[in-house]
């Protein structure tokens, strides 16, 4: 179904925990590394080359589904589109609650979108498949050092304070 796509692996760096565990050891976690992103003209583009519509009649498709999407998730509905998943309006408590169910109000909670990938099932009920993630190779990312005169020590976009750690979790 795609043609002249071509695959990438998903790149992670190690990073050490600032927490501590019970036994006082730091331990350390895989962490996405980030190396660029795409916007809507880039994604419209590169679907209307799959398609018979244009880029503009694609990118007019995706700011209608923003559109949409955006008016049944504030109307608390879940979003579910076959293929890529389900979004959700979720609140996130913010500091601590209140002693009594009178005294809590939506100014205590930030709102969030969560969204969870499609999946099929095995027949045990077990995961069979995952959109957007199932069959995805994983390599650890080795940022190039090289001393060619270039200041920005070869790593693009995937360094300490980049966009590397997920704003998701």
């Amino acid at each position: 179904i795609f043609k002249n796509f071509i695959i990438m692996p998903v790149l992670y760096k190690t990073i050490q925990s600032t927490m501590k565990t019970k036994d006082g050891d730091k331990l350390y976690h895989p962490r996405t590394v980030y190396v660029g992103s795409v916007n809507t003209e880039k994604i419209a583009q590169e679907i209307a080359e799959y398609s018979s519509l244009s880029k503009g009649d694609v990118k007019n498709s995706i700011d209608n589904l923003v559109t949409v999407m955006t008016r049944h998730l504030q109307s608390s509905e879940v979003v579910m589109l076959d293929g890529l998943g389900t979004f959700r309006l979720a609140m996130k408590s913010r500091g601590k609650g209140a002693k009594t169910k009178e005294e809590v109000s939506a100014a205590q909670a930030s709102l969030q979108v969560h969204f969870s990938p499609a999946s099929t099932r095995n027949s045990d009920r077990t995961v069979a498949t995952r959109s957007l993630v199932t069959g995805v190779k994983c390599v650890l990312y080795k940022p190039e050092t090289t001393n060619s005169g270039n200041s920005g020590g070869g790593n693009s976009g995937g360094g300490d304070g980049g966009i590397e750690d997920d704003p998701l979790g």
